[in-house]
């Protein structure tokens, strides 16, 4: 009979929402599922949002004491969806109480706290991931597939992308986003991370990087209200404003430790971009091409097609491919983020299940991290850093 486990999901907001939803739907998807999670407590600042998180999401209880929680016996998972200020504290107490956690991205604001948090959970032995949750759409999986069997042959170079325009507007709220002692850093930790994590699953670890950040709005309005809103979902010109101390964009330079090399932009001031997540690798033997946009579509071009058929074509994912078996019958049916977070739970619970540490787990999170932390040191710098 297929486990039940007791999820404690910490956080209501935005991401707490796509997380409930895949803990519902993911045995609907992979039946049998690798275990039912089950919706026991969510954890809210107040108890008044709590309980409306709890109504909402289909949780059994709400609390607004994260630290009882993550002690009860009866939980058997931590799924961490707060801003990044609290990540280490709450996972650090969740792996001492012996809690499986699923960690929202970026695992943490520094190297240090990302130390702190793979190390407390590699001594306990519990499964630990964190949710970059883009290496789950299938057209990203099927690339990864190619690779692995040699049908690029051996990788040049990696560009990718990660362009939104969200925060373009001078006058969008000063979210937690923007806040150095919550955030940990802007641009380059919010959606850098999601694409170096894409190029650390495809292309292998990044050894050097050399980057520019930049800060282009400066000062922003003073949030209105206790609820944490993006740039683009309201505008206060009239209200006071407080400083910006994070990076809105960062491109990068970077060396692989295979000897592959690229390049990585990313900036939240990019009007005309919603999330505009790009890859293209190129190999010996062809050349891969993924837009997030486009998800349902991987383009690829193989060196030995025929003269008369050469250039990029376009698959569409389906049943055929990674994970296609537990989503949609038909192939270009549609995949959209809520896919990636159901298979990112079915990924998750399959490692509880099989008791094999997933990816990324917290240590490839702290690689993640330390690519980051190089980025922001040669933005400062000038020169290349290693990532060590």
């Amino acid at each position: 009979m297929t486990k039940v486990m007791n999820v404690a999901m910490i956080g209501g907001g935005f991401m707490g929402k796509a997380h409930a939803m895949a803990y519902a739907s993911m045995p609907m998807f992979f039946w049998p599922a690798p275990a039912i999670p089950h919706r026991k407590v969510v954890v809210d600042v107040t108890d008044g949002m709590a309980e409306e998180a709890r109504r909402r999401f289909g949780f059994d209880e709400a609390s607004s004491d994260w630290r009882a929680v993550v002690n009860r016996p009866d939980i058997d998972v931590v799924d961490i969806c707060t801003p990044n200020n609290v990540h280490a504290e709450i996972a650090i107490a969740a792996a001492k109480a012996g809690k499986h956690i699923i960690c929202e991205k970026p695992l943490a604001r520094t190297v240090e706290e990302a130390r702190a948090m793979t190390e407390a959970a590699k001594a306990t032995g519990i499964i630990h991931m964190v949710a970059f949750n883009y290496r789950r759409t299938p057209a990203v999986a099927l690339a990864k597939k190619f690779i692995d069997e040699g049908r690029i042959g051996k990788i040049l170079n990696f560009r990718g992308t990660y362009l939104q325009d969200w925060s373009a507007d001078e006058n969008g709220p000063l979210s937690w986003r923007f806040q150095k002692k919550i955030a940990g850093s802007g641009a380059v930790g919010d959606i850098g991370t999601h694409v170096v994590d894409l190029a650390h699953y495809l292309v292998g670890p990044i050894a050097e990087v050399i980057a520019m950040t930049k800060t282009y709005v400066t000062t922003r309005p003073i949030q209105q209200g206790g609820v944490d809103k993006l740039g683009a979902s309201e505008k206060s010109a009239d209200v006071e404003r407080a400083p910006v101390d994070v990076d809105d964009e960062v491109i990068s330079m970077l060396r692989f430790a295979g000897g592959a090399v690229g390049s990585l932009e990313a900036t939240r001031n990019a009007w005309g971009r919603n999330n505009f997540i790009t890859l293209e690798i190129h190999g010996t033997k062809g050349s891969i091409h993924f837009n997030y946009e486009r998800r349902d579509e991987l383009q690829v071009m193989f060196a030995d097609d025929p003269a008369d058929a050469r250039g990029f074509r376009t698959i569409y994912t389906g049943p055929a491919h990674p994970y296609g078996g537990g989503l949609w019958p038909i192939p270009g049916l549609g995949i959209g983020y809520s896919e990636t977070k159901i298979v990112e739970c079915f990924d998750f619970f399959s490692a509880i299940a099989s008791g094999k540490q997933p990816s990324p787990n917290f240590e490839d999170g702290l690689l993640t991290e330390l690519v980051a932390d190089a980025m922001l040191r040669s933005g400062e710098t000038g020169k290349w850093e290693t990532v060590s």
